[in-house]
């Protein structure tokens, strides 16, 4: 089965912001290529990738957006990586120990990223490649990221002006006269076997400057990210409640399967596709009850239901109490109720 990439709507979000500052139909080319056009309200939750990459070839070509990728990864920061990774990263002891755990935990920033650390005599070659992205064109639009992001690692150690002797691309990708005055003494290579920065040894040994003394992160790992139909769906599917979800026949084109293939493998797992997006529903409903002020009826629209009452009903079915009742519970640490649906429930909700 192919595999799907999955990326954050925060890695959307530059090229978001550079195609609409040149008066592009921003909305409109993300509906296009099925990705939510809600981008800045869910910089965390997960879409497909290869959409996003269609997105940002379109837009920079459309507008005529020259280096599009390098500009959207100079809007970049440190921030943007996910908290697990900048909690690791901040204590770390040195800069090795901190690419280390970047390598570990590579999956919560993209799906199916690999990276990882390969020695080159005098340096390090810090490497990143994306599965199930083999022969897709102009892959220079996540590859700039992807390094940019382990370039701010290191500038963690090695200061803000830090840049790197040589960046290179697994794309077949050369970059134009802005980008080589950015960056005026680094060499760039193309159609590479990875992606990949390279660190000079004397770096790897920094100590960490910002010197975290609060209490440190677990050393158990985050659940591993699946990649079969049922992970991707679940993780894909929350980013477009709030634009009424996904129909079984969308969701079957993102997984690139047939909507018959689609019933079958979930039906496969115990599942029913109407079940999938009940849980999705309901636990970004427990999720905003139970973690922020917003409104009930807010809440309600956010994980697509279009009358509030039919969300009380439904809620009311699945954990036997309404929204309201929940989240005074919940805060007052009264009950547990137990966060997931059945994926056989119907489709009632």
């Amino acid at each position: 089965m192919a595999v799907i990439p999955l990326t954050r709507c925060q890695f959307i979000l530059p090229f978001a912001y550079l195609h609409s500052g040149v008066g592009g139909p921003t909305a409109s080319l993300l509906a296009k290529f099925q990705l939510p056009t809600s981008l800045e309200e869910k910089p965390h939750l997960f879409v497909p990738l290869l959409p996003a990459v269609r997105f940002a070839v379109t837009a920079q070509d459309k507008q005529g957006l020259s280096e599009l990728a390098f500009r959207a990864a100079q809007l970049t920061s440190f921030e943007h990586l996910s908290e697990v990774t900048r909690t690791r990263i901040r204590h770390a002891p040195t800069l090795l120990v901190a690419l280390q755990h970047a390598c570990r935990w590579a999956s919560l920033e993209d799906t199916t990223l690999q990276l990882w650390i390969e020695p080159c005599g005098a340096s390090i070659n810090v490497c990143s490649r994306l599965l199930g992205t083999d022969g897709v064109p102009r892959l220079e639009m996540s590859q700039w990221l992807q390094n940019m992001f382990a370039i701010h690692i290191v500038r963690q150690f090695a200061g803000a002006s830090w840049a790197p002797r040589v960046i290179a691309f697994e794309a077949n990708y050369a970059p134009g006269i802005e980008v080589q005055h950015f960056w005026p003494n680094t060499r760039f290579l193309s159609h590479q076997k990875a992606s990949w920065i390279e660190v000079p040894l004397e770096l790897v040994g920094l100590t960490n400057p910002a010197n975290d003394t609060s209490q440190a992160p677990s050393e158990n790992d985050p659940q591993p990210i699946g990649t079969d139909v049922v992970s991707v769906l679940k993780l894909a599917l929350p980013a477009y409640l709030d634009e009424g979800g996904l129909s079984i026949i969308q969701a079957a084109e993102m997984v690139r399967l047939s909507v018959r293939s689609l019933q079958r493998k979930l039906s496969l797992a115990g599942m029913t596709y109407a079940g999938l997006l009940e849980r999705a529903r309901f636990n970004n409903a427990i999720r905003l009850l139970g973690d922020t002020e917003i409104k009930i009826i807010d809440i309600a629209f956010s994980s697509g239901y279009g009358d509030p009452a039919h969300f009380t009903r439904a809620f009311r079915r699945i954990s036997g109490c309404t929204p309201r009742e929940f989240r005074v519970r919940s805060r007052s640490g009264q009950v547990e109720i137990n966060r997931t649906v059945s994926s056989s429930n119907d489709d009632r909700l």
